[in-house]
């Protein structure tokens, strides 16, 4: 009998491996497509668009689950997961443009989920200047410490600084404007006094928080609310037409919002969320390339949550938006008494994960430790 050796391909590189077996060069990048495979949760068709995403998947040897009651009729609509390798699926894809009720731009909309592209992972450093955030309240309150802090983040390579004066920790309060203001004025000021060239992200619900520091240079801002706290933030936005926004999910305000940690299924109803937030953005008229979606780490979940996002991560990234993840010292790690040197370990163990995975944006505390995994990562150190 003959003694069958095998092994499992986990691999991002599926041409090398193909090419190490002889297989034709010439032919190989196209081949790529033959054995690369992708399942897509396709909501709300209509039964007649389901059976005809179904006919059309089995005619390319692919798949389509639907609800079992679409053959009949009886469904008024359904939630469908297609299936089958890349070639399959670009076949699919082709096939949907001749077909009626709209499946043309289910097509254009398959095609584009195909078309991916690797990136470097960009780092947000963090910088508090509160007195009651989780983790560093206080550290940085006064001005010469946020300062300090602001040029320890650059000099340790961070990519953007993330700056915030109201703590949105579990059961925290709102701090008006003026009061966010207080502390920021100074920090940006001085950014503005010493050309500092990296961009800034405020970390801000606050509409006219958000305005005044646009106007003294802010070039992201960083919304946790979603644009629920302040129904002015989008339109603030949408008159900044250079300025990016980070659109989070939280289920409800800090005060509250882990008393609402039931979902009827987590990332559907993250997506679906986040979703309706993107098109009234874009309706209001905030650029599509403006935009960047957080899942929102420890707003409103429960641990076993937090790590269902992070290992979904990129179910939000099919949206079309880049993706910021946020975990870095929060209750996940379930350490609330050790110390933030320790919590940065096992913050960066989790992040590096991410980072292999092409996560978009993470959002840190310690930036030193997640540029030096980068840069070994890369081969650059």
């Amino acid at each position: 009998m003959h003694d069958f050796f095998l092994k499992k391909l986990y691999t991002n590189n599926l041409e090398t491996e193909i090419l190490s077996i002889g297989f034709d060069k010439n032919y190989a990048k196209q081949a790529c497509s033959k054995f690369e495979y992708q399942n897509f949760k396709i909501f709300d068709l209509t039964v007649a668009q389901a059976n005809i995403l179904k006919q059309t998947a089995l005619s390319v040897g692919a798949d389509c689950a639907t609800h079992k009651e679409v053959i009949t009729g009886k469904a008024q609509c359904s939630d469908c997961i297609l299936g089958g390798s890349f070639a399959q699926l670009n076949k699919i894809a082709q096939k949907l443009e001749f077909q009626p009720f709209g499946l043309k731009h289910l097509g254009e909309k398959i095609k584009s989920q195909l078309n991916t592209t690797t990136h470097k992972t960009k780092i947000m450093g963090i910088l508090n200047v509160t007195k009651d955030s989780f983790s560093d309240g206080g550290d940085f309150y006064d001005r010469e410490d946020g300062i300090k802090h602001l040029n320890q983040l650059i000099q340790d390579g961070a990519d953007i600084i993330d700056i915030g004066a109201e703590s949105t920790r579990p059961n925290s309060e709102a701090v008006c404007a003026k009061d966010q203001l207080e502390k920021l004025f100074p920090i940006l000021e001085y950014i503005n006094n010493n050309n500092i060239n990296i961009p800034i992200s405020i970390d801000t619900r606050n509409s006219e928080v958000a305005q005044k520091c646009i106007e003294l240079g802010a070039n992201i801002i960083n919304d946790v609310s979603g644009f629920d706290y302040d129904p002015q933030m989008p339109i603030v936005l949408a008159q900044n037409p250079n300025v990016k926004i980070v659109i989070q999910h939280s289920s409800a305000t800090p005060d509250v919002m882990q008393n609402y940690t039931n979902y009827e299924n987590l990332t559907d109803d993250i997506i679906k969320n986040l979703h309706s937030k993107t098109i009234k953005a874009i309706e209001l008229g905030i650029k599509p390339e403006n935009i960047i979606l957080d899942p929102g780490i420890g707003f409103g979940k429960t641990k076993e949550q937090n790590f269902e996002i992070i290992k979904r991560f990129k179910e939000f990234q099919s949206l079309g938006y880049p993706v910021m993840i946020g975990l870095s010292r929060k209750s996940l790690l379930n350490m609330p008494n050790k110390q933030n040197e320790e919590k940065d370990i096992y913050t960066l163990a989790l992040n590096s994960i991410l980072i292999n995975e092409n996560i978009d944006y993470i959002r840190v505390h310690n930036v030193k430790l997640h540029k030096n995994l980068i840069n070994i990562m890369e081969g650059n150190n």
